[in-house]
């Protein structure tokens, strides 16, 4: 097992390597730079231009900028914000709990919604319910997030009044039922792939245990029904979910990207975005290497979770 995670981490951290290389390069020879919305509106004079190329070292090769960078990451320091001077982390930091408060609700409402739907379409394969819930599914994956978001605005927020339209709090009240009915629409809406996915995802792995033999035969010794399918073939079924949920990340981390710009969520998409805007470099480098490393992270506890809830991956990996 230890050798395990020890050959996972290293491949981890060759990925984030070449993810880096990547982002940085493409970051930085794309048309422009930081300075390139002053220079575009004559705010600044040339020799102020240069003044600060020289100070962030923006007028050395890439190379040399990408290493010097690199280096700072690993000693802790992913930069200052070009924009108001700030660390990168205190940025991120600032952002990284609304986004994780919409990811966990999201996803807590998509597992037990979807989980419900995928065991009720297993359980009753073929059935009205099931064709039902396979379009559904189809559907929910074809909706543009922007366009659910904008529509859940327009019917619960505008013609019903039901809910807020944007942000994460009132101003000036922030109580516990305040927040809650501000992260209930961005919720909903970051929360629809993910039931698709889960849904489709836990129909397949239950009609794979409930045709198993030892499922047969707990049918056959007249154990009841709900006992087979809660106590023997739903933990089975979850297994693979596992797996699911870890590698679900990205998509979450995507999704909630625009679902905080529609709803104006004070979160790390909101943050990324505004960095691209204002090619603030720093903490749109400093978000892509947060971002890597929440999705490796999340891929590796799925497989660490794996081989803890099924005994046969452990002396798989060793």
């Amino acid at each position: 097992m230890a050798r395990y995670l020890l050959r996972r981490l290293l491949q981890s951290l060759l990925l984030l390597a070449l993810v880096s290389m990547i982002a940085f390069a493409i970051l930085h020879l794309a048309p422009g730079g930081p300075l390139a919305q002053f220079v575009a509106t004559g705010d600044l004079g040339q020799e102020d231009v240069d003044r600060l190329m020289a100070q962030y070292g923006l007028n050395r090769p890439v190379p040399i900028q990408y290493l010097d960078w690199a280096g700072s990451l690993a000693t802790g320091d992913w930069g200052v914000s070009y924009r108001d001077q700030l660390p990168v982390l205190t940025k991120i930091g600032m952002h990284i709990g609304p986004t994780l408060e919409l990811m966990v609700a999201s996803t807590l409402l998509a597992m037990f919604i979807g989980g419900m739907i995928g065991i009720l379409g297993a359980v009753r394969r073929y059935s009205f319910f099931d064709h039902l819930a396979t379009v559904g599914a189809m559907v929910a994956l074809s909706i543009p997030t922007f366009w659910f978001g904008l529509a859940v605005i327009y019917v619960f927020s505008v013609n019903l009044g039901w809910l807020p339209a944007g942000n994460r709090e009132n101003i000036g009240d922030g109580s516990f039922g305040d927040r809650l009915s501000h992260l209930v629409a961005p919720c909903i809406v970051l929360a629809l792939v993910s039931t698709a996915v889960w849904s489709r995802y836990m129909r397949s792995s239950m009609l794979d245990v409930i045709n198993q033999d030892y499922i047969r035969t707990a049918k056959s010794k007249g154990v009841p029904a709900m006992r087979i399918l809660l106590h023997h073939a739903l933990r089975n079924a979850l297994l693979p979910m596992i797996t699911i949920t870890g590698l679900h990340v990205s998509t979450l981390l995507s999704g909630a990207l625009v679902t905080e710009t529609v709803f104006t969520w004070p979160g790390m998409g909101r943050l990324f975005l505004d960095s691209v805007s204002n090619r603030d470099y720093p903490v749109v480098m400093g978000m892509l290497m947060f971002t890597a490393c929440m999705v490796l992270l999340g891929s590796l506890l799925a497989d660490l979770l794996y081989s803890v809830a099924d005994p046969r991956i452990k002396g798989a990996s060793k």
